[in-house]
C-alpha cells in the first residue's frame, strides 16, 4: 500500500495514496480549507459521514473528530490539498480588517461546495510548492492563508461568525457528546477539551453523569455498541473493531468474551 502524507510547508498539507486506506481518527485543533484533488475522502464524524468529491471545496471547523476513508479515482489515485487556518492569522486579519463575529455559526451549516474559478486558481497556485519548485517564505504563508480567508468570505460572509469567534469552548452536555463519539480512539484530554473542560473538570462531571471513569465507561459503550452490531446487524468482529475505536482485533476478541460470557461466534 503506497501512500504519504506530507507537510509542504508548516501549514500547508499534501495527502496522496494509490489503495483505498482508512485513516487513524484525528483530532482537528484549528479550522481549515481544504481541496480534493482526485479520488473522494469519506469523512466520519458526530453527525454522520460526508463524502467530498472530487473538485470539492470543504473547510473543516476547529475542535472536532474526524475519521476518514480515502478513496482512489478510476486511475488509481488520490489527492488532497489543505491548509491551515491558524488562530494568530485569523486573529491578525481580523483586526486588520476590522472584523468580530456577531453570533454563533449553526452546527448545520453546509461547509463543502464546488470549486468555482477562484478557490480552482487558488489552490493551483499551491501546487508548486508540492512539486518543490517553489520554496515558501515565512510572509509568502501567512498571505496564502488569507487569501484562503478572503476566498471564504467572498463565498459566503457568515462564515465570519465561524473564523473569528475566539471564545474559548464553552461547557457542553456530556452525555449527548460522549455518546456521539465514543468510537473515536482518542485520548481522555482530548475528549475533555472538546467538552470544554479542564482533565480534572471532564473526570468529575464524567463521574457524576456516567458513575465510572471515563475509559471503564468507554470500554464498556464499545463493547455493548459490537455485540448489537453483531448480534442484530450480522457485522463482522474483523469490519468493526477499528470503527469501535478498539486498537487490534485479539484485545477485541478477549474483551468481548470477558464481557459477555461469550465469544463472537456464539452470540
Amino acid at each position: 500500500m503506497e501512500k504519504t502524507s506530507e507537510i509542504i510547508f508548516d501549514k500547508l498539507v499534501y495527502s496522496c495514496a494509490f489503495e483505498t486506506y482508512r485513516g487513524h481518527e484525528e483530532f482537528i485543533p484549528e479550522h481549515f480549507l481544504g481541496f480534493q484533488l482526485s479520488g473522494e475522502t469519506h469523512a466520519f464524524h458526530d453527525k454522520g459521514k460526508t463524502v467530498i468529491k472530487e473538485n470539492t471545496v470543504v473547510l473543516v471547523r476547529k475542535n472536532q473528530l474526524i475519521r476518514t476513508i480515502k478513496q482512489p479515482a478510476k486511475n488509481g489515485k488520490y489527492q488532497f490539498l489543505a491548509i491551515t487556518l491558524d488562530l494568530e492569522t485569523l486573529r491578525q486579519y481580523a483586526a486588520e480588517n476590522k472584523i468580530t463575529a456577531v453570533e454563533r455559526f449553526p452546527d448545520t451549516q453546509k461547509l463543502f461546495f464546488e470549486s468555482d474559478q477562484f478557490f480552482s486558481g487558488y489552490f493551483t497556485s499551491l501546487l508548486p510548492y508540492i512539486d518543490k519548485t517553489k520554496t515558501a517564505t515565512s510572509r509568502l504563508i501567512i498571505l496564502k492563508i488569507k487569501e484562503a480567508i478572503e476566498l471564504i468570505l467572498q463565498s459566503n460572509p457568515d462564515f465570519k461568525n465561524m473564523l473569528f469567534d475566539f471564545s474559548e469552548p464553552y461547557k457542553i452536555d456530556l452525555k449527548e457528546f460522549m455518546n456521539k463519539n465514543f468510537m473515536f480512539n482518542v485520548s481522555v484530554e482530548t475528549f475533555a477539551r472538546l467538552t470544554g473542560r479542564s482533565l480534572s473538570g471532564f473526570k468529575r462531571d464524567f463521574g457524576k453523569a456516567f458513575h465510572m471513569t471515563p475509559k471503564q465507561w468507554l470500554k464498556e459503550k464499545r463493547l455493548e455498541e459490537a455485540y448489537f452490531q453483531i448480534r442484530h446487524k450480522n457485522k463482522k468482529p474483523s469490519d468493526i473493531y477499528l470503527e469501535l475505536g478498539f486498537e487490534n482485533l485479539s484485545h477485541f476478541y478477549y474483551s468481548f468474551k470477558q464481557k459477555f460470557g461469550l465469544t463472537t461466534t456464539e452470540v
